[in-house]
């Protein structure tokens, strides 16, 4: 009887995912954690396509055990979607939060304020299930491609900072002027032919930004 139960739940679960968005996504995951199970207890990387890309994130990490699932074109409203199977599933030591560039790019109504509410839905949430757990939040990167949005990104950054400055064993990590060059521009060189996405001197930008702040195996 349990094991029929189980099944009936099972496939209840699989119509669900699969009439939302990144299904394929999140069903990926799932069959790479059942083929090779997850360390427990690692670094969890999740977000949007700037850790998707990010392939690999654990050679440039190599003292730390990272989980990354990040899915690309994700906003703040698709991590929460699928927290349960994106984070708490891992049950991770340190969570690092790559998003809300998605967000801002969906719409012009967009703005920085709004950005902040769903970032803090999501960070509230995770604290209700994992008080003890320091989450990190990586600033929205200034992309070529979207550079006429960088006013918003730009106030999207400052609250989310001021907002995680309250909060205990939080961390809001700028990349920001890491990625511009000497004229105040995002430099074109960190950046693949999208003019979005990030090629490995980019990523080695974030790398030293990030590694002061994992925690230790």
């Amino acid at each position: 009887m349990r094991k029929i139960f189980s099944s009936v739940l099972c496939l209840l679960f699989i119509n669900f995912l699969y009439g939302q968005p990144f299904a394929e996504d999140i069903t990926s995951f799932q069959k790479k954690d059942s083929i090779h199970p997850p360390p427990a207890h690692a670094i969890l990387f999740v977000g949007s396509s700037s850790f998707t890309k990010w392939t690999d994130v654990q050679n440039y990490f190599p003292g730390h055990t990272i989980i990354n699932r990040g899915f690309g074109g994700s906003t703040l409203v698709d991590v929460i979607r699928y927290e349960e199977q994106v984070i708490f599933k891992y049950e991770p030591r340190q969570i690092v939060i790559y998003c809300g560039e998605n967000d801002v790019a969906s719409a012009d109504s967009i703005t920085g304020t709004i950005v902040l509410q769903r970032f803090s839905q999501l960070f509230n949430n995770i604290r209700r299930r994992l008080p003890d757990v320091p989450i990190i939040y990586i600033s929205m990167k200034p992309s070529p491609s979207r550079w006429l949005m960088k006013d918003r990104l730009k106030e999207g950054n400052r609250l989310i900072e001021k907002f995680l400055k309250k909060q205990k064993k939080a961390h809001f990590i700028s990349v920001w002027k890491g990625m511009l060059g000497p004229e105040g521009e995002p430099k074109a060189e960190i950046f693949i032919e999208d003019k979005l996405h990030m090629n490995a001197k980019g990523y080695a930008i974030w790398q030293k930004l990030i590694e002061p702040y994992l925690l230790k195996n």
